[in-house]
C-alpha cells in the first residue's frame, strides 16, 4: 500500500495541541513534557497526515495505561513505548514515550528543530517524501528510502549541538 503525502496542513499543530492537552488532562503529573515532532510539526513540509507526539517520563515502567483510543504497538525500539490512535475527528496520532534522561538528545526532536531552522534541508526532505509517495513506496520501503537523508540531517543537527553521531535506527 502506497503512502499518501499531503501538503502541510495548518490545522496539524492545533490537532497536536488538542492531543497533548487531552493526554496531560487524563494523566496529570505523568508526563514531564509532550511535544509535537515529525513532519506535521514543520510548517511548509509535506507529510503523511499523522501527528507524531513525543512525551518524556521519569521511567517507562511507571507509565499507566494510556487509554483515550491509543493502542500499544511493539516496535522493537529500545527505551521507548509507542502508541497509535487511529484517525477520528482528526488525523491519526503516534505517541512516542521516552525517558526524561534521553529527552535532550532524541533524534526526532533534533530533526524537527533542524528542519525548522534550515530551509534547504526542509525543501530537500519534502521533495524526497513527495517523490517516494509518487513512486508508490509504502510502509517500510518508504521509511527505509528516507534513511540516508534523515541520517545526514540528524548528523548535522547533532554536530551543531556538539552531540555524538548515532544511527537514526534504534535497534
Amino acid at each position: 500500500m502506497s503512502i499518501e503525502v499531503h501538503d502541510h496542513d495548518p490545522a496539524w499543530p492545533a490537532h497536536a495541541g488538542a492531543a497533548i492537552a487531552e493526554l496531560q488532562d487524563a494523566h496529570p503529573g505523568v508526563f514531564a513534557v509532550i511535544e509535537h515532532v515529525g513532519s506535521t510539526a514543520v510548517p511548509g513540509l509535506p507529510a503523511k497526515p499523522v501527528i507524531d507526539l513525543m512525551a518524556a517520563v521519569a521511567a517507562l515502567d511507571a507509565v499507566p495505561g494510556i487509554g483515550l483510543g491509543y493502542a500499544p504497538i511493539e516496535t522493537g525500539m529500545p527505551e521507548r513505548l509507542f502508541y497509535r490512535r487511529e484517525p477520528g475527528a482528526g488525523p491519526a496520532v503516534h505517541l512516542h514515550i521516552v525517558t526524561a534522561a534521553s529527552w535532550p538528545t532524541r533524534n526526532e526532536r533534533l530533526l524537527r528543530d533542524h528542519l525548522l531552522a534550515h530551509a534547504a534541508g526542509r525543501a530537500e526532505y519534502g521533495r524526497l517524501k513527495q517523490g517516494l509517495a509518487a513512486a508508490g513506496h509504502g510502509g517500510d520501503s518508504y521509511t527505509r528510502a528516507k534513511t540516508e537523508l534523515i541520517q545526514r540531517l540528524v548528523d548535522a543537527a547533532r554536530r551543531e549541538r556538539g552531540l555524538p553521531l548515532v544511527s537514526v535506527w534504534e535497534e
